[in-house]
């Protein structure tokens, strides 16, 4: 699971923590709540769009806590995310969160590459090769 940071400024949302590191990735934490909606949705996309310049990004998230999103949130998720995403490494410690993930990521193609892993260093060290 990654740990929040204290070195970079990290911005909180009602189903996320995020923050952007000296290469540009963005570090995403999902928090426990019953589901994810679509105007914070709309407002993470915007938010990442600002602090990337509308430049394609590498994503690191936490999936551990990940819950179910709705049909309007996945579908959003699923248009704008290749306009922001160059590739995203997921890591989880649970069983669900996995589950969640590997369904939104495996049922419609995405056009940049996800991979899932046990460890923070390797999903990073992928990442890297990405940039």
């Amino acid at each position: 699971m990654i740990q929040v940071t204290t070195t970079y400024e990290v911005t909180e949302f009602p189903s996320s923590i995020i923050w952007f590191d000296e290469h540009g990735i963005l570090y995403s934490i999902s928090k426990k709540v019953n589901q994810q909606q679509i105007e914070e949705t709309k407002q993470v996309i915007e938010f990442i769009k600002q602090h990337s310049k509308n430049e394609k990004i590498c994503m690191l998230i936490d999936v551990t806590h990940a819950g179910e999103t709705t049909r309007e949130v996945r579908e959003y998720a699923a248009a704008e995310l290749p306009k922001i995403t160059k590739a995203i490494a997921m890591i989880s410690d649970s069983i669900m969160g996995k589950m969640v993930a590997n369904l939104f990521f495996n049922l419609k193609f995405q056009p940049y590459p996800v991979k899932m892993f046990n460890d923070e260093k390797a999903a990073i060290k992928w990442l890297m090769e990405k940039l």
